[in-house]
């Protein structure tokens, strides 16, 4: 009964969808990013996405599509810094965080505060998923399977031996700035579900948990992918129960299930 009253709202069905959608992509491209020690890009590029999304509800414009817009110039920018080493990449990182934190400040008083549907962005909210965010959503997921698909192998290949695959001819430039542009859309694509604030968590979490099973790379894209989908559906679940903000529970979720593998990890690493 419980799920039968669930399922009737038709808000609660396009966040589901857009949540599954979303849990398969986080993994796939927070794998490259935990193992090249690279998770703070997802945290910078989330904040990145708050000024995209104030640039929109100032001027207007659907805020997921300025969020994207954003992201992808500053990813842009993120790797053009690091790779002419003109500063390192830690502090390039730190300079588009803050800055970009700074300018979302700035649009947000002039358009004098926070509102509801903003709020809603920065903590995550299944209510506010429309039929064209769900759109957006699988279009944005597509290309990013497509393109990780395509250039699987280099992306392993640099993630693992970086000098090695530019010695064997891989355009490891090329690589490494598809791999930052397919986080920015990651991130876009997050940010109805968990919201601004907690979508580095659902990028790098499942993948840290999956870590704790020990395997190899395929075993654990496939355990990272389930763990994510298993915490976004019970936190969408439990925040439509709990009046609660989806995002806020989705990440919860998934440090009860980090918890619990640490707990014990000895018994997992013989599954």
């Amino acid at each position: 009964m419980l799920f039968t009253n669930l399922f009737q709202y038709s808000f609660v069905l396009r966040g589901l969808e857009a949540g599954v959608i979303v849990a398969l992509i986080a993994p796939l491209i927070g794998i490259f990013l935990v193992l090249r020690r690279y998770s703070l890009i997802a945290d910078t590029l989330s904040h990145v996405s708050l000024a995209g999304l104030a640039i929109g509800s100032l001027i207007g414009i659907n805020p997921v599509l300025t969020a994207l817009g954003a992201t992808l110039l500053a990813s842009l920018g993120i790797e053009r810094l690091r790779t002419t080493k003109k500063i390192y990449g830690e502090s390039a990182l730190a300079i588009f965080l803050s800055g970009s934190l700074a300018l979302a400040v700035v649009l947000l008083s002039m358009a004098h505060g926070f509102s509801t549907n903003l709020l809603n962005y920065l903590f995550g909210s299944i209510v506010t998923v429309t039929n064209g965010d769900v759109i957006t959503i699988a279009i944005l997921a597509i290309i990013v399977i497509a393109l990780l698909i395509a250039f699987y192998k280099e992306l392993v290949y640099i993630t693992f031996d970086e000098e090695a695959a530019r010695v064997s001819g891989i355009p490891t430039r090329f690589i490494n700035t598809l791999l930052i542009l397919l986080s920015a859309m990651t991130v876009s694509l997050s940010i109805p579900i968990v919201g601004v604030l907690l979508i580095s968590a659902l990028i790098v979490f499942p993948v840290i948990t999956a870590l704790q099973f020990k395997k190899g790379l395929k075993t654990t894209i496939i355990y990272a992918e389930i763990i994510s989908i298993i915490s976004v559906l019970i936190g969408i679940v439990a925040s439509f129960y709990l009046n609660l903000a989806a995002g806020g529970v989705i990440v919860l979720v998934m440090v009860i299930i980090f918890s619990m593998t640490l707990l014990f990890q000895k018994f997992l690493s013989s599954l």
